[in-house]
């Protein structure tokens, strides 16, 4: 999906307009995927914009950041009010907000203390990852030859850049094949995630997931979607999951923040039960309507923009 340039990004605390935000290609986060990263949606609500689960995902990305000894140079708030301040200067209501923190230009050894670390943010309007169909009819994907990284390799509960490259694997590998998305088994052969996604099952009735061990990033829409489904009354239970459930569960679905809640009607082939979801659409009226007004927001996920200039000066370079 090609990118829509905004106005403004946000670098190292200063707004820069879209085409001036580069970096030089001895950056050490190009050479050594040494970057901690986030994905964030804002919402066009019936109260205005609102940007969802800023603080968790930033705090994620604090967590990251510490094991990889990526030491933010701002405090998280100050990343929270720049993450607002980029939707607000773009004068953007439903955006995907991409907050990055990386190792800079400074040194080429692989263990580079000298090079500096480096944070921006851009934000830009983003549709359905995987397609407006693909959220109503559901798409289909298959298991991927491809691998998720065994434990004690690289920390896959963390998101990292190099991370990714596994997901592209997979990801690659289903759309040769004609697929929309692909799937990782684990070392051991049971189901770890999507490319991208976390992936949730329903089987009489409940509803299953792969738990943290099983090689995956414990996504922040999955525990969104784990607390929204408990609050329906619905039981999920987070266990190993051997491939073969996946070809006889009753519904099958990806969460991600990119990924929102998208059905999955047919793995490797196999349509997915009887190709009803009433469990999935429940899900999902329950998900979107954290941002129509249909599901009230009583975990205080969704924040208005509103920037912190007074407490957090940003300078904006206009041109």
């Amino acid at each position: 999906m090609a990118l829509t340039p905004t106005r403004f990004i946000w670098m190292n605390g200063t707004l820069k307009p879209w085409e001036e935000a580069t970096t030089h290609v001895l950056t050490h986060a190009l050479h050594y995927g040494s970057a901690v990263f986030e994905g964030i949606r804002c919402y066009e609500t019936p109260d205005g914009p609102r940007v969802f689960r800023v603080g968790d995902h930033i705090t994620r990305m604090f967590q990251s950041g510490r094991v990889y000894h990526i030491d933010i140079p701002f405090t998280r708030q100050e990343i929270g009010d720049a993450c607002k301040t980029v939707l607000a200067s773009n004068e953007l209501g439903s955006a995907y907000i991409r907050p990055i923190a990386y190792r800079g230009y400074g040194s080429i050894g692989v263990v580079s203390p000298d090079c500096p670390i480096d944070v921006a943010i851009a934000a830009f309007p983003w549709g359905a990852y995987l397609g407006e169909n693909g959220l109503a009819d559901g798409i289909d994907v298959c298991i991927a030859s491809w691998q998720r990284m065994a434990p004690n390799t690289v920390p896959t509960g963390l998101k990292a850049a190099g991370n990714y490259l596994s997901s592209q694997l997979i990801s690659m590998e289903a759309k040769s094949r004609g697929f929309a998305e692909g799937i990782g088994l684990g070392t051991d052969g049971l189901v770890s995630e999507g490319a991208g996604e976390n992936l949730f099952l329903v089987h009489r009735g409940k509803i299953l997931t792969p738990p943290a061990a099983a090689s995956i990033l414990a996504g922040i829409t999955r525990d969104t979607v784990i607390t929204l489904a408990k609050d329906l009354g619905f039981e999920v239970i987070e266990q190993p999951i051997p491939r073969e459930m996946l070809y006889i569960c009753d519904e099958m679905f990806f969460t991600g923040t990119a990924a929102e809640v998208t059905p999955i009607r047919s793995i490797d082939r196999f349509s997915v039960g009887t190709g009803e979801r009433p469990i999935t659409k429940q899900i999902q009226d329950a998900f979107f309507g954290l941002f129509n007004g249909q599901t009230a927001d009583r975990w205080g996920w969704l924040e208005p923009i509103e920037t912190a200039t007074a407490k957090h000066p940003i300078t904006a370079l206009h041109k």
